[in-house]
């Protein structure tokens, strides 16, 4: 071999020996990066920015379970950057993704900032970022699991209740044929029958009105709603039924409040208040409906000296179709959805119901609203002022029906 060939091969062999080195030096770099890597908690580039876009809860925790960064949604849960997850499911969650090395999706009861306050269900998803590091986001599904539980419970309760009135009419029907000859007993079955199809009528629009108070989230036709009128509307809905049970219905208190919001609604809820105390009261007892000013609030209070409610009975009484007293829920026709209405209708006005009540001393129900100012009638009403004017006779406010005072 001469002296080119020995050189070329030297050449040859120092590349290979170079090649490995730098091959060595490339993965034992690498090994080391991966090494730290693994035992780094710094965020990656770009995570931050990702939570910060985020609506959702969200934060990153480290194997310590503490929060090195979060969306601005997550301080509603208490997560605080810097600090430890309390919760000893989410640190679970967050634990089992991390070992793991893949996503896991669970559904917990987390509390909303103070410990007093009602759990939530939110559906928690944690995904690894990096060895060290988990990634948890969070979605309250809450109202979502409620709206849809209520809708179960609501299709089974009015299916149960619609069975009631239809089996009735039903068997009524085949007992008016069979008694085809005999005029009296066809008057008699064919009255028992209009009274069926009256309590299945009166089911069916408040299942409808319920439903729609359930399924809107806001009025359609919002506008300033004079008290006074409201009040008077329902009292003389009314005005039948309270003749017929001998019960006198008296009105008193503040007038010339007003509140923001659909009429219709609000006299249907107040008149439910009403007829419930009517059909709760003995003959010879009066129904009071009484209007005050609570700072900003409008108070509508409606006492019955009835039977009253049991106090384990108070917290269901607004639950749909909950009667306390079954037996004269069926004398009176009552479908069990009057309070619900009530309580769905103030809701959807921003206010409150309340309720006292005394076992034999009756019971107070009290719708709350936030008040507004009084329209500009002028404004209102402009042409039909005019006309008053030009005639001579100014105008005058209309008699109010059942007042007292």
């Amino acid at each position: 071999m001469d002296q080119t060939q020995l050189s070329l091969l030297a050449l040859l062999v120092g590349i290979i020996v170079g090649s490995s080195v730098v091959s060595l030096i490339v993965v034992a770099q690498r090994a080391r990066d991966r090494a730290l890597a693994q035992g780094s908690s710094e965020l990656p580039e770009g995570v931050e920015s990702m939570l910060g876009a985020l609506d959702d809860p969200a934060v990153v925790c480290d194997t310590s379970a503490t929060v090195l960064a979060l969306s601005p949604a997550a301080e509603v849960f208490g997560l605080d950057a810097g600090s430890a997850i309390a919760d000893d499911d989410l640190r679970r969650v967050a634990r089992t993704a991390r070992e793991n090395g893949a996503p896991v999706s669970e559904k917990l009861r987390l509390r909303r900032g103070a410990a007093p306050a009602e759990p939530r269900l939110v559906a928690v998803r944690a995904a690894p970022v990096s060895p060290r590091l988990v990634l948890l986001v969070l979605r309250d599904i809450t109202e979502r699991e409620r709206v849809e539980e209520m809708r179960r419970d609501f299709v089974a309760n009015t299916s149960h209740e619609l069975k009631t009135p239809v089996g009735a009419v039903s068997l009524l029907a085949e007992a008016i044929e069979s008694a085809a000859d005999d005029p009296a007993q066809v008057r008699y079955f064919s009255g028992r029958m209009q009274a069926e199809i009256q309590r299945l009528s009166a089911l069916t629009n408040r299942i409808l009105s319920l439903s729609r108070l359930q399924a809107s989230d806001e009025l359609r036709d919002v506008r300033d709603v004079s008290i006074d009128e409201v009040v008077t509307a329902a009292i003389e809905s009314h005005t039948i039924q309270a003749d017929s049970a001998q019960v006198t219905v008296v009105r008193g208190g503040v007038k010339g409040l007003w509140v923001r919001g659909e009429p219709q609604i609000l006299t249907e809820a107040v008149g439910n208040l009403i007829a419930n105390a009517i059909a709760y009261s003995p003959q010879g007892s009066k129904v009071g409906v009484g209007v005050k000013l609570d700072e900003d609030v409008v108070e509508i209070a409606v006492t019955d000296r009835g039977i009253g409610i049991p106090e384990s009975d108070q917290h269901r009484v607004f639950e749909r179709f909950y009667r306390a007293d079954q037996a004269r829920s069926r004398r009176t026709g009552g479908t069990g959805l009057g309070l619900s209405i009530v309580k769905h209708a103030v809701q959807r006005h921003g206010g409150e119901v309340r309720l006292w009540s005394r076992p034999e001393r009756g019971s107070t129900f009290t719708i709350r609203l936030p008040r507004t100012e009084a329209p500009d009638l002028d404004l209102v009403r402009p042409k039909a002022r005019r006309k008053g004017r030009k005639s001579g006779s100014a105008a005058r406010p209309a008699p109010v029906k059942g007042d007292t005072a």
